[in-house]
């Protein structure tokens, strides 16, 4: 399993509700356009390709960002509010 930081902006509300709808299943949002993700490799090229096909390229400031963090870097999150940073799964960086 890896740690990946996915963020997004995506200039039209239907297409952003749909990614937002997708990563829903594969993380957790801490921000509205912001979600923690523990994945595989499988999951990982299958969340790109499901999102990949929501984009629309006509769109040149749409982005979606994914973060890829170590253990070592996840392990020195520090948060300030109300949403504790909880490692709910083990995970190998490979």
């Amino acid at each position: 399993m890896q740690f990946i930081l996915v963020t997004y902006d995506i200039e039209n509300d239907r297409r952003r509700t749909k990614i937002h709808k997708v990563l829903e299943g594969y993380g957790v949002a801490v921000q509205y356009s912001v979600f923690e993700c523990f994945l595989s490799d499988q999951d990982y090229a299958t969340l790109r390709h499901r999102l990949r096909k929501l984009m629309d390229s006509k769109h040149p400031l749409d982005s979606i960002r994914y973060y890829r963090l170590c253990r070592s870097c996840v392990e020195k999150v520090d948060t300030d509010g109300n949403r504790p940073f909880a490692v709910a799964s083990p995970f190998i960086i490979a």
